[in-house]
């Protein structure tokens, strides 16, 4: 069972069916997963916790003034911070919350690598500074906005392991994989290998959606940011029974990655309290764009209020389809296809665009082939870009592409050519010329980023992360496309208005089920590919992981609901899960996010008439709340089966039912939504639908 939580507010042709870009290989790629040993670095204390700063619209109270000088004493130096005040031990990293209340928690365990003595402390203004001779690394700290900042620079390559999250026995972890999960750190399935979680690691940058982390325990918790992604990962594992983590950054020259800064706060027990810290952070330091700015920018992307998403196949992208849908009932759609040889007309796209569609196609400037043997329109390229333009190792091997097709092409090598040969605008002007006003580009979101030895155009993965958000600023604000990528880590979001695969928090069991054809599907018939149609039944450990009400929270939504728009991934439609379908329906309308759909010639009527139903009943709400912040977040019950969101401090206000006994008058497998001054609410109950 898990505890309950207190509400609070917070401000193709046959030959070219091969795996997308964003298919299981480069996706399983993306993700960096692999073992860690950090059980050593797993401080397993049981505390009680701390109150303090929740909600980044009400101020926090009590406590010092943060931005008081550090006070050192001996080999401990104290910070006032939002809600109490955090200890640094020198000697080993170990940072310990002491809270208004009177209770300790701890923030971070000691570092895992052995830092040798450190130098004296010295104090200039609010910042405190000392050494560790051994290794090369000086510590600066301060309080800013509240929270202790540490960075640790090093002179040397190395690796620092550190900080560590332990909560005690009856705390709960909150990960940003996906949307969100919440997982209590005693769950025996969560400490199990079934999960898919212990023992591995993921990148900041792109194996986790935000780089913000936090745990609860009681009334008290602690939250952790990462303000620069790149060189760090978060790692997972299991010691008595307890679930910890642990982040390890590489300090590299070469990397750009020799300062490791941590953001540390107090916080209260909202089960979304990071992510609430992070969107506070975010509005601080200027770096939240809104979805209302976007609109101002480009007012074709307000088409994407009240839209649900779907990806058109065969019959189902002609003109004819397209009324079809609309004569469903379909008013507001995106609606996509894939990169194989017959994209949608012109006729087709005038007619989706007369009827209020926003229409694009999907692309990637991610692999490079040969243009004779291409598996797809979007891997060839003119001349020598392949294979000049394909990411080199230190020894000058070819990075491979996806699933071994090709090779990953380099954004700088992009970048050098675009001014005279034009390669990446000539795909665009070529991928819409039949009048496409959006534009989903593939991967460069995602957030597998690269490092390039190549001759000629050599990069380091910060230098790829700036090429892409050049490349995809230039298809929003220059070229005014209404633009989307995959699984966008935060750090893609401004440049974004909508995501798919976002909200999709993949458990590594997945990508072993998409491999395997008999059940999960291929890329035939053409047509109608099964990899999208063929209905599967998941693992029941793969469905708790993914799809367990219990388990998920709203995170990314938290922090970042109100300027992207979020939905489940490409290859994992609304229509591909029969068994979720409810769970899936009521997290759309909890979460205020579409779904995603895959229409073809069979299923046209059918899951169009479905898809008519609930974007009749998603579109007032999403018009309504889209463009506003996530400002609450409550679990009703205590096995955490109800909970209840709110946008824009009430203009919106959504409880869902996600277990099978009635909650007051609502039934399970059903949720209610109450716009602002409306009295009656709007109930769904998808299991009900057509």
């Amino acid at each position: 069972m898990l505890s309950p939580v207190n509400y609070v507010k917070s401000n193709s042709s046959q030959t070219q069916q091969q795996p997308r870009h964003g298919d299981v290989a480069g996706a399983q790629r993306r993700r960096r997963i692999r073992t860690y040993g950090i059980a050593a670095a797993v401080v397993l204390t049981a505390t009680t916790a701390s109150a303090g700063y929740l909600a980044m619209a009400e101020p926090p109270s009590g406590g010092g003034t943060p931005g008081e000088p550090p006070q050192v004493h001996g080999s401990t130096v104290d910070f006032t911070v939002h809600g109490g005040t955090a200890r640094v031990d020198t000697g080993s990293l170990r940072v310990t919350g002491h809270t208004d209340d009177g209770a300790s928690l701890p923030v971070s365990g000691a570092a895992v690598q052995q830092l040798g003595k450190p130098g004296p402390v010295t104090v200039d203004g609010d910042t405190a500074r000392w050494t560790y001779p051994d290794k090369k690394l000086t510590v600066t700290a301060e309080s800013d906005h509240g929270r202790l900042r540490m960075t640790v620079h090093s002179g040397a390559a190395q690796n620092l392991s550190w900080p560590s999250t332990a909560p005690g026995a009856h705390g709960a972890l909150q990960i940003p994989r996906g949307e969100g999960l919440r997982i209590p750190v005693n769950d025996i399935f969560w400490n199990s290998g079934e999960a898919g979680l212990t023992d591995t690691e993921a990148e900041l940058s792109g194996g986790l959606t935000l780089p913000a982390w936090g745990y609860t325990q009681g009334k008290h918790g602690v939250s952790y940011i990462v303000p620069e992604e790149v060189g760090t990962s978060l790692g997972f594992a299991s010691k008595g029974g307890r679930l910890g983590s642990t982040a390890r950054h590489e300090f590299s020259r070469r990397e750009q990655t020799r300062d490791y800064t941590v953001h540390f706060s107090l916080t209260g027990s909202s089960p979304v309290s990071s992510a609430t810290n992070y969107r506070a952070y975010l509005a601080e330091h200027g770096k939240l764009r809104s979805l209302k700015q976007k609109i101002q920018e480009n007012p074709e992307v307000e088409r994407l209020l009240g839209a649900v998403h779907a990806y058109a196949w065969g019959s189902a992208r002609t003109a004819k389809g397209v009324n079809e849908l609309r004569k469903l009932g379909v008013s507001r759609l995106w609606l996509g296809y894939d990169a194989d040889d017959q994209p949608m007309e012109e006729k087709a796209v005038r007619v989706a665009q007369r009827h209020g569609y926003l229409v694009g196609p999907y692309d990637s400037y991610a692999n490079g082939q040969p243009s004779d043997s291409a598996d797809n329109p979007s891997s060839k390229w003119p001349g020598s870009v392949y294979p000049d333009f394909c990411i080199r190792n230190w020894k000058g091997e070819i990075k491979e592409g996806f699933g071994g097709r090709g090779c990953y092409v380099s954004t700088q090598a992009f970048k050098q050519a675009e001014p005279g040969k034009h390669y990446l605008a000539d795909r665009a002007r070529k991928m819409t010329a039949n009048g496409a006003d959006s534009y989903f580009l593939d991967v460069d979101a995602a957030g597998e980023l690269f490092t390039d030895s190549s001759n000629g155009h050599r990069m380091n993965k910060k230098q790829d992360r700036a090429n892409r958000l050049e490349r995809m600023r230039k298809l929003a604000s220059d070229d005014k496309f209404v633009l989307g990528s995959e699984s966008a880590g935060a750090w893609a979001a401004p440049v974004l208005t909508f995501n798919h695969g976002g909200q999709t928090p993949v458990a590594d069991g997945l990508w072993k089920l998409e491999r395997d054809k008999e059940k999960w599907g291929g890329y035939a018939p053409q047509g109608e590919p099964a990899i999208f149609f063929k209905q599967v039944k998941l693992p029941p450990e793969l469905a708790k992981a993914m799809y367990d009400p219990r388990y998920r929270v709203p995170l990314y939504e938290t922090a970042l609901h109100g300027s992207v728009i979020n939905t489940d991934r490409w290859e994992m439609p609304y229509n591909k899960l029969p068994d979720q379908k409810t769970d899936r329906a009521l997290m759309s309308v909890l979460h205020n996010t579409p779904l995603n759909f895959t229409l073809g010639e069979k299923n046209l009527k059918s899951t169009g008439k479905e898809m008519a139903a609930l974007q009749h009943y998603f579109a007032p709400l999403h018009k309504a709340a889209g463009t506003e912040p996530m400002t609450g977040y409550q679990r009703l019950t205590g096995d955490g089966t109800v909970q209840r969101s709110e946008f824009g401090d009430g203009k919106l206000t959504v409880t869902a039912n996600f277990g099978k006994r009635k909650y007051g008058s609502l039934p399970g497998g059903c949720v209610d939504a109450t716009l602002e001054n409306e009295a009656k609410s709007h109930r769904l109950c998808p299991a009900k639908l057509p």
